[in-house]
């Protein structure tokens, strides 16, 4: 017989009885270690990898039934009162097929219960999906272009404005180093604006932009590796080759791509 979600529950209860370590932790104690898995979670999903990801979600599952025993120790709620209250949003959320009301888009049920778009987005989400999640939050109640043609706009102006304070800036100082100057705090904020831009078009355009930034970043990393595995082969020290080497062999680690 399978082990089920009780089964689980009881081990993580002996645990805490009889693990000196277990025994220790608290729920401060286990932040970092819940973001971690979650991570582990998100990179055997990102390699297609089925045997990680069971494994990850078990470490994950791990964490849920780390806080669930702690809060019940403390008498604050228990597994049970999460499942409950997990079942009891999921209805919520399908009025449709859990009752007889009518399909209604997620954020737009949310939003009549929220007094701001801000409410119970957590400050620590990456700021990527924060902007997305702003974006998809705003548009659940009507702030929001029909087409992709109007974000695809937004994206040209908002690059037009960098390209202003990239001429305020004088082509002497563009060489990557930070500076904390009225001039750079614009050129920051004009860039914010940008890439907010983008990720709406991405939002808009059905992507989600984290996913897409993902894949190019390991695109890149790919391709750079190739660059470096290619000049070792010729003799050529990366560093330095000088960027019309470093571009050609970039170029021809695409080709080979196909």
């Amino acid at each position: 017989m399978k082990p089920s979600l009780e089964d689980t529950l009881a081990l993580m209860r002996d645990l805490r009885q009889r693990c000196e370590w277990d025994a220790a932790q608290t729920h401060e104690s286990l932040r970092p270690y819940l973001i971690e898995e979650a991570y582990e979670v998100d990179e055997a999903l990102l390699a297609h990898d089925d045997a990680r990801l069971r494994e990850e979600l078990g470490d994950l599952l791990l964490q849920i039934l780390f806080h669930s025993v702690i809060a019940e120790e403390r008498g604050a709620f228990s597994l049970h009162d999460v499942a409950d209250g997990f079942i009891t949003k999921m209805k919520a959320r399908h009025p449709h097929l859990y009752g007889d009301g009518v399909r209604e888009p997620w954020e737009k049920m949310k939003a009549k219960k929220r007094e701001s778009i801000a409410d119970g987005l957590p400050t620590g989400l990456p700021s990527l999906h924060r902007a997305f999640r702003l974006q998809d939050r705003a548009a659940g109640v009507g702030f929001d272009w029909p087409t992709t043609e109007g974000p695809l706009d937004k994206v040209q102006e908002e690059l037009e404005e960098v390209k202003v304070e990239l001429e305020q800036l004088g082509e002497t100082r563009r060489d990557g180093t930070p500076r904390y100057d009225a001039t750079h705090d614009r050129l920051q904020d004009e860039i914010g604006d940008l890439l907010f831009a983008v990720v709406n078009l991405a939002r808009k355009a059905g992507i989600h932009p984290a996913l897409a930034l993902d894949k190019s970043n390991m695109k890149f990393a790919r391709r750079f590796q190739g660059i470096e595995t290619l000049a070792a082969s010729r003799g050529i020290k990366v560093e330095e080759a000088g960027l019309a080497e470093l571009d050609a062999m970039w170029e021809e680690i695409k080709r080979k791509e196909g």
